[in-house]
């Protein structure tokens, strides 16, 4: 069964730290790029983060450059989210997909599979 669970959620006090994770199974995540969205009540999905299925090339939206790093584990089959110097306006709910191909995909309807999601509350 092909699967994206996301990890690392919680609260976390503005200027903190915390690190997502995306585990894939049921397919090999080395082929695919792999994406970061998230979602806020009443707006919009955003595209936060991707990182290419090729030469690990790495793409943040300008809201996140700086203090949000992507990377990837293929001996885990997993990609990571590590987010510093969190803001109240980073809470959402963070889902992780991937998009076959080796290139950077920003348009959601480009990703293959979905995550559930994970909530990220950044509150003090």
């Amino acid at each position: 069964q092909v699967q994206l669970v996301e990890s690392g959620g919680g609260v976390v006090h503005p200027g903190g730290s915390l690190r997502l994770s995306c585990a894939a199974s049921g397919f090999t995540l080395d082929y695919y790029a792999v994406g970061w969205f998230r979602q806020a009540p009443g707006k919009e999905r955003e595209g936060v983060s991707c990182i290419s299925g090729s030469d690990g090339s790495t793409y943040y939206a300008d809201s996140v450059k700086g203090r949000f790093t992507i990377s990837r584990d293929n001996a885990k089959n997993a990609v990571y989210l590590q987010m510093n110097s969190l803001k109240f306006e980073d809470t959402a709910v963070y889902y992780c997909a991937a998009a076959w191909g080796p290139r950077i995909v920003i348009a959601p309807d480009e990703y293959n599979y979905w995550g559930q999601g994970t909530q990220v509350t950044v509150s003090s």
